[in-house]
């Protein structure tokens, strides 16, 4: 990316970042597909969100928004820096798991052989999509964003903790409700991360050095004349 590109200095920078984090995501929501597919147990903040569907007889998007924008909401409350990819990320991810279940894309494994597979490639998508996401500068996602303040506000208690804290919380909220629980949830829970890191190593790409802009900035660059720099 050209520096101003990467810094969304201009309507022009943001608008198109906006379409290539919206572009990113929706391919995101083909890896949380093929996780899903994979049928040996969902990530676990899809067994929340199969959970939801199950019990309210909703789209699995429709389940995956609400819980996108509570949790949003959340970061609001505790004062997180917001940006306008965060909006993004809520609706495009949770929709597209919604169309490619829509045409089949791919249909549920049956056994080991198949799921392992389905569901590590997922997990690569997944990692080199939060590249292309997280490279527009525009915020990270509503999660992401959670986990920071939450670690942010238990003092002395490691970011690990609360990771795992935060998500065996959601794998079992989503259980009670029927989300499937599985050997693919623990391979998820504990393969994601460094499978995300091995991406990002293969491009070069430091996730620390990317200065997000938040939602407060893009709208003194669209409502300044001459643009207007990040804060």
């Amino acid at each position: 990316m050209t520096h101003e590109l990467r810094e969304n200095r201009t309507a022009g920078a943001i608008l198109l970042n906006m379409l290539i984090a919206a572009a990113s995501l929706f391919v995101n929501g083909f890896g949380v597909y093929l996780t899903i597919q994979a049928n040996i147990g969902a990530s676990p903040w899809d067994v929340l969100n199969l959970g939801i569907s199950k019990s309210l007889g909703i789209l699995y998007g429709n389940a995956s928004i609400a819980v996108s924008v509570t949790i949003l909401i959340i970061d609001i409350l505790l004062k997180e820096p917001i940006g306008i990819a965060m909006f993004i990320d809520a609706f495009v991810v949770g929709k597209a798991v919604d169309f490619f279940n829509l045409i089949q894309a791919v249909p549920p494994c049956r056994s080991y052989l198949t799921a392992v597979p389905v569901m590590l490639a997922g997990l690569v998508i997944l990692g080199y999509t939060q590249f292309t996401y997280m490279s527009a500068s525009l915020g990270c996602g509503p999660r992401d964003t959670l986990l920071v303040g939450l670690a942010r506000r238990t003092g002395r208690i490691p970011i690990g903790a609360v990771s795992i804290a935060l998500l065996s919380t959601a794998t079992l909220i989503g259980w009670l409700l029927g989300g499937p629980v599985g050997i693919g949830t623990i391979i998820c829970a504990f393969g994601a991360g460094p499978i995300m890191q091995l991406a990002f190593r293969t491009v070069r790409f430091d996730a620390t050095a990317i200065r997000h802009q938040s939602l407060r900035g893009s709208a003194k660059v669209f409502f300044t004349r001459h643009g207007a720099p990040r804060d």
